[in-house]
């Protein structure tokens, strides 16, 4: 939505006729926001600290005096609402939370204010912007009362602390002037949400007239003018801040804007199910459905600089089979040395170009962290294509990807001693590449989805997708069972092939990119729509547990060779998977991502054990962090629901397996 400059008459005459908006009063005191019509609102009215020239010139306060009396940031926490109200001008200007006689002060906190006097006409002009304001918020809480018979107003300001001797609350709500026998579950449920509010290393406690009573001229006016609207005077310990000497604390600055966007969808939910016209339960219609333009904006820059970034096509070696042949003649004792097609980034300038990208701009809290932890993930993949064959490079794997914990490690070796199961085939007949290619080409067009398939010998397992391209690639010499076969189809086009789908079809390109880390999240999915399709073997499962020992031991030190030989000695797996579960986790330097394979689908299997609905995650490369954030976009259509669903999530058939699977995956912790 376009930010506009606006007279107050024509900010009037939108909420008037209910028109959705963004806008500076003419004069930049104030800025109003209606994305959406709903039954709260916030203000931020110590926000700001501008001053106009003439006054500027006579204040007796310097800037610090100023900023240490006002409230800053409190404007940002509120950003991600659909409809507030933010005061740019300075407190010391008029102070709108003061009664119109006394907005102006002469002196404040025992100094004063002015070193000349002001002029009558002055003194008009700052009451005149007090008014202005108090215009509106009538008009929008009129606005709001015909159309929902009720609203609630939380009016956020910010309290410096170390001026008191004793321990105070991290939030403080003042109740004087509410009438608590009227709004009193209102004012519990808000206290108690506030209290849920988490910080590392701030004592969080929220109270009510413990250093402030809520005696502000906001919550009067409001209150004195419309019986069915609450005002939540709040005040936000200033520990987001040094307020000695100014200096921002980011990380809980972001933590406070995440928490109170919850505290505040929540308290207002809760709020609006007493209204009989309001008739939504879910937290999610409290919010606007506008993909704003600096988003779209930003999507579209961060995605045309990093369409053409595909990890997996540059981590793969081209001489993989050389060096097999080389490894294998040698009697397992010669590390094989692979080779790398040659990088097309250019790390630096492309690094800049996401240095570069104004993130901020994005309103909503939650979507901003996502968006810039997907920046900040592919600063760690730039990293590793950067550093591609080097000894730095399974640093920066690990950096991105991680290791094994010690619940993978006890979860992949519970798997291994596991005994076979009965029943299932030890030889089976085998498919060749080409009637494998035929087999996923009838699975494509079942999906209804249109995909390039091909043999490729630079593959290194015995089948891999490209997301970017569109593209499925056979190894010539790949050989499979029927049962692997099935699964593999609904692995890499029930799940790999459908997210790459529609992330294709959003209008949001960051899916189609990838979230942070979604190889946990992706696998995940892909091995239990295995188990679901009723596909899933002893061996697969052998398998991935197999990786997760491999990416354990490499970066414990041991190198290719002693990888290579444990799994032939202690684990008795074949030569040739041997050779391909030690290169894939070997390639590029030591690329750790494969145990994720595990974990991801203890994660996912345990969402899908409590019908947690898995179909938001199939809305492009996803990851498991986000889930929330992914299912509030859909519901606010911001993005659309997944247009391609996995078939076997959709009807699944897991009663094929053999029983004795769902005994199994009790044990997994």
């Amino acid at each position: 939505m376009k930010i506009s400059k606006l007279s107050v008459r024509a900010i009037i005459e939108n909420i008037e006729q209910r028109k959705h908006f963004e806008a500076f009063t003419l004069d930049g005191s104030l800025k109003v926001k209606i994305n959406k019509y709903v039954p709260f609102f916030c203000t931020a009215i110590h926000n700001g600290s501008q001053l106009r020239a003439s006054v500027q010139q006579k204040i007796a306060l310097n800037e610090y005096q100023r900023w240490y009396e006002e409230d800053p940031f409190t404007g940002s926490f509120i950003k991600s609402m659909p409809i507030t109200v933010i005061a740019f001008d300075s407190r010391f200007e008029y102070d709108l939370n003061r009664n119109p006689d006394n907005c102006i002060y002469e002196e404040a906190w025992g100094k004063k204010v002015w070193k000349k006097k002001l002029t009558p006409q002055e003194v008009k002009v700052s009451k005149q912007k007090h008014a202005n304001y108090y215009q509106i918020i009538h008009e929008l809480v009129s606005k709001l009362e015909s159309l929902f018979d009720g609203c609630t107003v939380y009016d956020i300001h910010s309290y410096n602390y170390k001026r008191w001797d004793r321990a105070v609350p991290l939030f403080n709500i003042g109740t004087q002037k509410i009438d608590t026998e009227k709004f009193g579950d209102e004012v519990d449920h808000w206290v108690n949400e506030l209290g849920k509010i988490s910080i590392p290393g701030v004592v969080s406690r929220a109270a009510t007239n413990d250093v402030f009573f809520g005696n502000g001229y906001n919550l009067e006016y409001i209150t004195t003018h419309f019986s069915k609207t609450l005002v939540l005077a709040t005040e936000i310990k200033k520990v987001y801040c040094d307020e000695l000497s100014g200096d921002a604390y980011p990380k809980i600055i972001r933590q406070l804007k995440q928490g109170l966007k919850t505290a505040l969808l929540n308290n207002a939910n809760f709020s609006s199910q007493k209204l009989e016209k309001w008739h939504y339960v879910s937290t999610i219609k409290l919010l606007d459905k506008t993909v704003d333009s600096s988003l779209l904006k930003l999507d579209k820059e961060i995605y045309n600089l990093l369409k053409s970034f595909e990890l997996l096509a540059v981590v793969n070696p081209i001489n993989t089979d050389s060096e097999k042949r080389k490894f294998f003649k040698s009697h397992y004792t010669q590390i094989p040395s692979f080779k790398y097609s040659p990088i097309k980034v250019n790390a630096f300038s492309l690094k800049q170009k996401l240095h570069s990208l104004s993130l901020q701009n994005i309103q909503d809290i939650s979507i901003r962290y996502m968006y810039e932890m997907v920046v900040n993930s592919y600063f760690d993949k730039i990293d590793m294509i950067y550093t591609l064959n080097t000894n730095k490079f399974l640093y920066n794997s690990l950096r991105y990807f991680g290791r094994p914990s010690k619940k993978d490690l006890i979860n992949a070796s519970y798997i291994l001693h596991l005994p076979d199961v009965p029943g299932e085939a030890k030889k089976e007949p085998m498919y060749d590449a080409k009637e494998a290619i035929e087999f996923f080409k009838d699975v494509l067009f079942n999906y209804g989805i249109e995909a390039k398939i091909e043999l490729n010998r630079k593959v290194i397992s015995q089948i891999m997708v490209l997301n970017s391209k569109k593209r499925i690639l056979f190894k010539p010499d790949a050989k499979f069972k029927r049962k692997e076969l099935q699964a593999l189809a609904e692995h890499e086009i029930g799940v790999h092939m459908v997210t790459t789908m529609n992330s294709s079809n959003q209008k949001l390109k960051i899916f189609n990119l990838g979230l942070p880390v979604n190889t946990e999240t992706q696998e995940g999915l892909a091995i239990l729509s295995e188990y679901l399709s009723g596909n899933i073997t002893l061996s697969r499962l052998k398998k991935i547990a197999l990786r997760v020992i491999v990416v354990d031991l490499m970066c414990s030190g041991a190198d290719f060779v002693d990888c290579f030989n444990i799994l032939i000695s202690d684990y008795d797996v074949e030569e040739n998977d041997a050779f391909t579960i030690v290169t894939r986790i070997f390639r590029g330097g030591g690329f750790t991502k494969d145990y994720l394979y595990l974990s991801g689908f203890v994660k996912i299997f345990r969402m899908w054990e409590d019908n947690i609905d898995l179909t938001p995650l199939l809305v492009g490369k996803t990851s498991l962090p986000f889930y929330n954030t992914i299912e509030e976009m859909i519901g606010r259509e911001m993005i659309d629901k997944p247009e391609f669903i996995t078939k076997s999530i959709l009807e699944p058939q897991w009663g094929k397996n053999n029983p004795i699977y769902s005994y199994i995956f009790s044990g997994l912790k």
